[in-house]
């Protein structure tokens, strides 16, 4: 009876621990916070509270903010504040940006992964790499360069979905053009040929997983009130994420050692057309600073703005076209008529015509990835940390260390945003007489607004056309017939999609 006892305490020890910490961390989330007050967001739950909806968070999300346009959730220390009001968003992005940063409590929890990169900073640091990135992207070398390069990678999206079509095979597009888009940020970024997309990078394919992987375990940090005492104690989601990370940190650290060699070797020659390249040069003149932990961490977050977003993009946009038949053969007319196809015409060939006017002239693609955008936003939900204590625009009070997120997922669905059609997918919303017609960017914040709105914004663009013209230029795509699942997103940084897109493609023509 005594070892049975022993057993006992043993087990049930660490149990109540567990539970009284919770407990705790509830009881404090709730204690001393204006819950009835009209002066505050109105309460719905707790940061915790996420957890029951995680699978579907950003949906939960949305349907809250169709009762509230503001909500607050109760954390141990300060709330977090979620709203669709443009109003409050343009307050934080801009019009109050020095009262706004990323925080100490976003910053805890994406460290690890992001480290000191243009994401995950404030400050000086914030505006070094601002203002490197903003010079690198403002380049024609890069330009020029960035273009070849998606022509390149887009021809070989073609060639290789030709040799499916071939036995009709069902492909996963989300996968594929997440190597399309990885190969063209390794080039484009780092100068390396990676051939994730036609070879076989096993190191590529696993750097890959461990980045996907990576992001999706640390945004569960967000809901998981004991993360902090499971890196501690290297167990569960935590053990997991040190090991991608260290995947991640070993194949990062061999890309800067092997192109700060190739750089050496090439002292006296002005061939620095990728970022990374242009990053060492700048570093010989702050070494102590711009070390390669530094250069770890901006390589990360150009990989996360430079594929996860447009290939996330990209996957919802096909997956849209197929459930929207009208509008990819609308869209197959636009590529036709302005690229003046040939009926026998070689893929490289028709991409050479792929021009940057070209791409000036398609409205009414810009117009479809930009509902798709609306909709299916490459970041659902991305926030500041208040400073100082402030009031917002809707009249509503943050205490200093409250964070304000705003829900561009959710806000693509609402009414009183859109129209009473704001759930539709209508690429019209954005032409007139044929024309794209931008909005505010507090309005649509997917590209987000303000002194940090996405550098990238025109380079992203830019890629995801060249893509798209190249695959419905050649292809038709419809979903699996025997596919019934609901197509959905995994909750992540990032929206992919839950599972792959699985699709059939049809030729347009023999190639």
């Amino acid at each position: 009876m005594e070892f049975l006892s022993t057993i006992l305490t043993l087990v049930a020890t660490p149990f109540l621990l567990i539970l009284t910490t919770f407990l705790y961390m509830i009881f404090k989330s709730y204690a001393g916070k204006s819950r009835k007050s009209s002066e505050y967001a109105p309460v719905k739950g707790t940061v915790f509270s996420q957890l029951f909806h995680f699978n579907t968070l950003y949906d939960h999300q949305t349907e809250l903010a169709k009762k509230d346009k503001t909500f607050r959730l109760l954390g141990p220390e300060n709330s977090e504040l979620y709203t669709t009001d443009s109003r409050n968003i343009e307050h934080v992005l801009k019009t109050n940006f020095h009262k706004y940063s990323k925080g100490k409590y976003n910053q805890d929890i994406v460290t690890d992964l992001f480290g000191e990169g243009i994401f995950a900073v404030d400050g000086d640091k914030w505006r070094q790499q601002r203002k490197l990135a903003s010079f690198e992207f403002s380049t024609r070398i890069l330009r020029d360069f960035s273009c070849s390069v998606f022509r390149n990678n887009a021809a070989k999206l073609v060639t290789l979905i030709s040799g499916i079509t071939v036995s009709d095979q069902v492909f996963d597009m989300q996968d594929i053009l997440m190597r399309c888009t990885l190969d063209s940020i390794f080039k484009v970024g780092f100068g390396v040929e990676l051939n994730c997309l036609i070879g076989s990078s096993k190191e590529g394919t696993a750097f890959m997983k461990a980045f996907d992987d990576s992001n999706a375990l640390v945004y569960w940090r967000y809901v998981d009130p004991f993360w902090k005492l499971k890196r501690v104690f290297n167990v569960g989601c935590e053990a997991s994420l040190k090991n991608n990370i260290k995947i991640i940190d070993d194949f990062v650290t061999n890309l800067i050692k092997n192109r700060r060699r190739l750089l050496e070797e090439q002292k006296f020659k002005n061939v620095k057309e990728d970022i990374l390249s242009r990053f060492l040069v700048e570093s010989e003149k702050d070494p102590e600073r711009m070390n390669d932990k530094y250069l770890r961490d901006i390589i990360l977050s150009f990989m996360i703005a430079g594929k996860d977003t447009s290939a996330n993009t990209l996957s919802w946009f096909f997956y849209m076209l197929c459930k929207n038949p009208l509008v990819q053969e609308k869209l197959a007319q636009e590529v036709s008529q302005i690229t003046q196809e040939e009926e026998q015409e070689e893929v490289e060939d028709f991409m050479a015509k792929v021009t940057d006017d070209k791409l000036d002239q398609m409205h009414f693609l810009h117009a479809i990835l930009t509902e798709t955008l609306r909709l299916y936003p490459a970041v659902p939900v991305d926030g500041r940390c208040a400073d100082e204590d402030d009031i917002l625009p809707d009249g509503l009070r943050m205490k200093k260390g409250d964070g304000l997120y705003y829900m561009a997922y959710a806000m693509g669905r609402m009414t009183y945003i859109w129209g009473e059609d704001a759930e539709e997918f209508k690429p019209e919303r954005w032409l007139n007489n044929g024309v794209f017609q931008p909005q505010s960017p507090f309005k649509f914040v997917a590209f987000h607004g303000g002194p940090r709105i996405c550098l990238g914004k025109d380079f992203a663009y830019r890629q995801m056309k060249i893509v798209a013209i190249a695959l419905v230029r050649f292809f038709r795509f419809k979903l699996t017939d025997d596919d019934t699942r609901e197509v959905t997103y995994r909750t992540m940084f990032t929206l992919h999609i839950k599972d792959g897109l699985h699709l059939r493609a049809i030729p347009r023509i023999s190639l």
